[in-house]
């Protein structure tokens, strides 16, 4: 049985993830935004849960995130599922967080949630606040850039996999209830991937319901992906 970080595990994708996660029997690492908020996640877990309270749009909660990930452990994956939709923390959370996490949890497998909507994003990176203090990207900027991460991570770290995942517009806070496409889907491939159990998941690529598909372009460029991890690194002062 595998040890899983899984964030944003306290609703929607990430909590589904996290569920099926345990009822598979593996250890369950649980971000959260507040513990306060976690109840329910909690009753998922057992009382032997770990769950690590950040708020991911802070980059020094992330860091202390990654160095209690260390004092529990460590993790064989990371689920990087945490993100939101507007407002200045688009790219410190959507995109930074997950960088940083990568920089700083060990793991052989890392996930990262992408959208459809990164096939609108524009492949730039002139002029972005990764601080926040002013919102410089859109959310479908935010989902070419990790989707781009995710492609570059199993080339600089060999024997790394590394996948990004649509998981399509499903019914969460985020997707709101009229959304049209299957939640239970929606974080399946999350957990497929990051169990790592299927021959088919020894990979790396971008996903749709257990199924790889082309992503936009930029996110296969090999200089865009170099350009992204080089401005994350200036920006965190971490290598990866």
């Amino acid at each position: 049985m595998a040890r899983i970080l899984v964030t944003g595990a306290g609703s929607g994708l990430g909590f589904g993830a996290a569920r099926e996660l345990a009822e598979d029997g593996h250890t369950v690492i649980g971000h959260v935004r507040s513990l306060d908020r976690a109840g329910e996640l909690r009753e998922v877990l057992g009382d032997a849960a770990v769950l690590i309270p950040a708020e991911l749009s802070d980059e020094s909660e992330v860091r202390e995130l990654a160095a209690r990930v260390a004092e529990a452990g460590g993790v064989d994956a990371v689920i990087h599922n945490a993100g939101v939709i507007d407002g200045p923390g688009i790219l410190p959370v959507n995109v930074v967080a997950p960088y940083v996490l990568t920089a700083l949890v060990p793991a052989a497998r890392h996930v990262y949630l992408s959208s459809g909507m990164h096939r609108g994003g524009h492949p730039r990176l002139d002029g972005l606040d990764w601080s926040g203090r002013r919102a410089t990207a859109s959310y479908s900027d935010s989902k070419l850039m990790v989707t781009a991460l995710a492609a570059a991570v199993p080339r600089l770290r060999p024997g790394v996999f590394s996948n990004a995942v649509d998981p399509g517009w499903v019914p969460t806070r985020m997707g709101g209830r009229s959304a049209p496409d299957d939640l239970e889907l929606g974080h399946r491939t999350q957990v497929w991937l990051a169990e790592g159990e299927d021959p088919a998941t020894r990979t790396s690529g971008y996903w749709h319901h257990q199924r790889q598909q082309r992503p936009h372009p930029a996110a296969a460029d090999v200089a865009f992906q170099d350009a992204l991890v080089a401005a994350l690194r200036e920006h965190t002062g971490l290598a990866l």
